[in-house]
C-alpha cells in the first residue's frame, strides 16, 4: 500500500513527466517496489525496464528538482481534500476498486468522496445521451431500478440526461450508485446536479483522476469514459447519436473484454442510432430488461435472480485452474491460497474475483474463499 505523502509525491511527480503513463509506472513499481527508489536509481537500471527508453530515464532523473516543489503542492492539496471530506489512493491500496485494476490504462491515482462498498464488485454502467427522448428515461429508470432491486450498484458519469436518471432511479430505490466525473472533485459539473452529487456521496461514491481545482474541459471526459466502463461488469447503452459519448464508453467496455448492452429505439429518431447500431454490428446483446443483463453476465445476487440457468462451460486461464484446484467445501484464506498456489496476494484475488464472477468461487467475510454450491 502507497500511503505516506511522499510516496504519493514522487507517484505525482512521476504522473507529470512527459512520456510516462500508468503502463510505466506500473512497470517502474513493479521493479523498484517503492516510488521513492526510482528516483534515485541510473539511467542504465531504469532503461532496463520494459518501456523505459533512456530518454525517459534522463526525464526520470532530471525530475528530481522538482520533488520538494511536488511535496509542498501536494501537502496543500491533502488538506484541501481533507476539507471536505474526500480522499486520494493509489492503484495499490486494498480499497482500490478491483474490476478498474484490471484495465489496461488504469488510473494510478484516484480522488474519492463517499466510500465503496463489497457490494460494488457487482457494479453496471449505464450511459446515454443528454438529451434523451421520454421513451429513454422511462427505460432508464425502470432498468436501474430493476438492478439496485438485485443488489447491483449502477455506474454513471453524472451528466445530464440518461446519466442523471440513472443515478436518481438507484437512490429512489435505495440502491447504490457511483458517478465519475471528467473534473476535480469541487467542481461540480454540470451545475444542477449539485443536489445529486451530495446525494450520491452519501450513501455512494464521487470518484475522478482529475485534482481539485480541475474544470470540466472536453479532453476530460473521453478519459473520465474509460472508468465507467472499467469500474463496471457491462455497460448499458441507453441512447446516444451514433458519434455521441456514451459510445466511446461502449468501445472502452469492447478493448476491456467488458459485455456491452444497447436499449433498442425508433429507427427513425437520433437517439436510436447508437444503441442500434452497437446491435445491428453484433457489439451488444439487446435488453428488454434487467434479466437479459443478469443472465448474459450469471450473476446470482438474490435467490430469484437466475436459479433456474444452467451454467455453461467455463474456460478458465492456467492460474484460475491452479487457485480452483486448492479450494474445496471449507474456507480458506487469501494468504493460504497465494502461499499454495506460488502467486501473489494481488494476483490470487484478481483470479478469484473472475472465478466468482463465473460462478465457481464464493467469498466470505475476511477475505474467506471457497468452491461455490
Amino acid at each position: 500500500m502507497i500511503s505516506d505523502f511522499e510516496s504519493f509525491a514522487f507517484l505525482k511527480l512521476l504522473l507529470s513527466i512527459d512520456g510516462i503513463g500508468p503502463q510505466r509506472i506500473l512497470s517502474l513499481i513493479s521493479h523498484f517496489k517503492e516510488p521513492k527508489l526510482i528516483f534515485s536509481s541510473s539511467v542504465v537500471e531504469l532503461s532496463k525496464i520494459d518501456g523505459i527508453s533512456k530518454t525517459i530515464s534522463l526525464r526520470i532523473l532530471n525530475s528530481n528538482s522538482l520533488f520538494e516543489q511536488t511535496l509542498k503542492k501536494f501537502e496543500i492539496e491533502q488538506k484541501n481534500l481533507e476539507k471536505i471530506n474526500a480522499r486520494i489512493i493509489s492503484y495499490w491500496d486494498s480499497d482500490y476498486p478491483a474490476l478498474l485494476r484490471r484495465i489496461f490504462y488504469p488510473p494510478i491515482l484516484l480522488y474519492t468522496l463517499g466510500e465503496f462498498s463489497s457490494q460494488d464488485q457487482y457494479s453496471v454502467a449505464i450511459v446515454g445521451t443528454r438529451q434523451p427522448t421520454n421513451y429513454g428515461k422511462m427505460q432508464t429508470e425502470l432498468l436501474a431500478k430493476q438492478l439496485v432491486q438485485r443488489d447491483l450498484t449502477i455506474v454513471s458519469g453524472l451528466a445530464r440526461g440518461i446519466d442523471s436518471v440513472a443515478h436518481k432511479s438507484a437512490l429512489r430505490n435505495n440502491g447504490r450508485t457511483i458517478a465519475v466525473i471528467g473534473s476535480g472533485l469541487d467542481v461540480i459539473y454540470p451545475p444542477e446536479n449539485k443536489k445529486l452529487f451530495e446525494e450520491i456521496i452519501h450513501t455512494g461514491v464521487v470518484i475522478t483522476e482529475y485534482e481539485l481545482g480541475t474544470k470540466p474541459d472536453a479532453q476530460n471526459f473521453p478519459r473520465r469514459n474509460r472508468i465507467i466502463s472499467g469500474l463496471s461488469l457491462g455497460t448499458l447503452i441507453v441512447e446516444t447519436k451514433i458519434n455521441g459519448g456514451a459510445m466511446q464508453t461502449a468501445a472502452h467496455a469492447i478493448d476491456q473484454n467488458r459485455e456491452v448492452f444497447a436499449l433498442p429505439g425508433n429507427i427513425n429518431v437520433k437517439q436510436s442510432e447508437g444503441p442500434n447500431s452497437l446491435i445491428q454490428k453484433g457489439e451488444a446483446k439487446l435488453v428488454i430488461n434487467a434479466d437479459d443483463i443478469l443472465n448474459e453476465l450469471n450473476i446470482k445476487i438474490k435467490p430469484e435472480v437466475g436459479k433456474n440457468i444452467p451454467k455453461p462451460n467455463i474456460e478458465l486461464n492456467l492460474f484460475e485452474e491452479k487457485i480452483l484446484q486448492l479450494l474445496g467445501n471449507e474456507p480458506k484464506h487469501i494468504d493460504e491460497i497465494s502461499s499454495l498456489s506460488s502467486l501473489s496476494i494481488s494476483d490470487c484475488l484478481v483470479n478469484l474475483l473472475t472465478l466468482e464472477f463465473k460462478g465457481v468461487v464464493r467469498q466470505l467475510p475476511g477475505k474467506m474463499f471457497l468452491l461455490s454450491d
